[in-house]
């Protein structure tokens, strides 16, 4: 089955809505994870939560995402990339607003369905980009996921201010970020309409792709790319998780911790950006991979070692971590041939990754609550970074999950 051709003013007009759309869900899917981390010492006074309860919360979204991603390709075969992520996104929205309902149910499974909705939208974004940009994988990767570290560092700087300033505190900080959510589905529904789109036609659903999908798991070079995801995403959720309460021990208040939060997603964001436009001219990626590990072992020692210097480490920390996660995306597209395999590769890597991820937070946590202070949990990021140092330089060589 064919789609109807678009006409020359249609072509334009859904050109840009492309790209619109895929700015605007890049927008939606952080807020709701990292405008938790700097209320989260008001949500376990609150709620009577431990700090390895308050860990376990933060991780819920990580295991949402372990548990999901591998469904993903599937869905998308059914219902079609495009009206699978719109589906998506409504269910990010909804997620939010029932997370800020009293009660720790309402908590709980509103927490869950926001990890089951930003999971399809972590595999199925990638694929979009593959499809829809297949030259320019790498600039539209960085262009995303600058936007994305972006949006997380505005949720996060603004958290405690909203807290402070809404009734309700937290639970009303929280339920904010529906709204560009709501937004980019409401975006999203219109790309439907302007470019004619059909479950029928998505390159994912090509037939040919599918027993060569059953390969991906016994790919070394899957594996490493998988790696590279995972070790980022946990260095990631800690710092996003942690980082407002390390500083805060340190002396910090609460509403400077968490604009050190916004910065060091800020610093990522311009960092990705800048590196990940240049990425695609280069002939690998090994020496990026490299160097953000380097970068995030310097920025954890800083923390341990010199905490009076705790500003730069975090912009450090921000250039590592912001710019990993644009690698580790673009791996997912760089690696693949179409946007079969890129959604099977994104799909293995985000599963596998976010399962790793998931102990992050909880380890943190139950090394605080053990030790009762924060260099195990720095010890901990360095050993972390140094594996995702490794893995970078692995997955970043120049080849091909599948053979041509």
């Amino acid at each position: 089955m064919t789609a109807p051709p678009l006409t020359r003013a249609e072509s334009r007009l859904a050109r840009v809505v492309i790209v619109l759309g895929v700015i605007l869900v890049a927008t939606g899917m952080r807020p709701a994870l990292t405008s938790v981390g700097p209320v989260l010492d008001r949500i376990g006074l609150d709620t009577g939560m431990s700090g390895a309860g308050l860990g376990l919360l933060a991780a819920v979204p990580l295991l949402a995402f372990a548990a999901v991603s591998p469904l993903v390709h599937r869905v998308s075969v059914r219902w079609g990339i495009d009206v699978t992520l719109l589906a998506a996104l409504i269910l990010l929205t909804a997620g939010i607003v029932l997370r800020s309902v009293a009660g720790p149910v309402w908590l709980w499974g509103g927490t869950m369905i926001i990890g089951t909705a930003i999971a399809v939208l972590n595999v199925l974004l990638p694929a979009v980009v593959k499809r829809d940009f297949p030259g320019h994988v790498s600039r539209m990767t960085a262009s995303y996921s600058a936007v994305m570290n972006g949006a997380a560092a505005v949720a996060s700087g603004l958290s405690v201010p909203l807290a402070d300033l809404l009734p309700a505190g937290w639970r009303t900080a929280l339920i904010v970020w529906a709204a560009p959510a709501l937004i980019a589905a409401i975006a999203w529904l219109l790309r439907l309409r302007l470019t004619r789109v059909r479950s029928e036609v998505d390159a994912v659903a090509a037939p040919p792709e599918a027993p060569r999908g059953r390969l991906m798991w016994r790919s070394a070079l899957a594996w490493q790319v998988t790696l590279a995801m995972g070790l980022q995403s946990t260095i990631f959720y800690i710092l996003a998780t942690w980082l407002p309460s390390i500083l805060t021990d340190r002396g910090l208040s609460p509403a400077a911790a968490g604009l050190h939060l916004l910065i060091l997603q800020v610093a990522g964001m311009i960092a990705s950006f800048t590196i990940g436009s240049t990425l695609s001219r280069w002939r690998d990626q090994r020496a990026v991979g490299v160097l953000l590990g380097v970068g995030m072992i310097i920025a954890a020692l800083g923390l341990l070692l010199v905490p009076a210097l705790a500003l730069l480490w975090v912009i450090i920390a921000g250039m590592s971590s912001g710019t990993s996660i644009m690698l580790a995306l673009s791996l997912i597209g760089l690696r693949t041939r179409s946007a079969s395999q890129t959604t099977r590769l994104s799909g293995m890597a985000q599963s596998v990754g976010y399962l790793l991820a998931a102990c992050g937070p909880v380890t943190a946590g139950w090394l605080h609550t053990t030790t009762g202070d924060w260099p195990a949990v720095l010890i901990l990021v360095v050993g972390l970074a140094a594996g995702h140092g490794t893995a970078g330089y692995l997955a970043g060589r120049n080849r091909y999950t599948h053979p041509a």
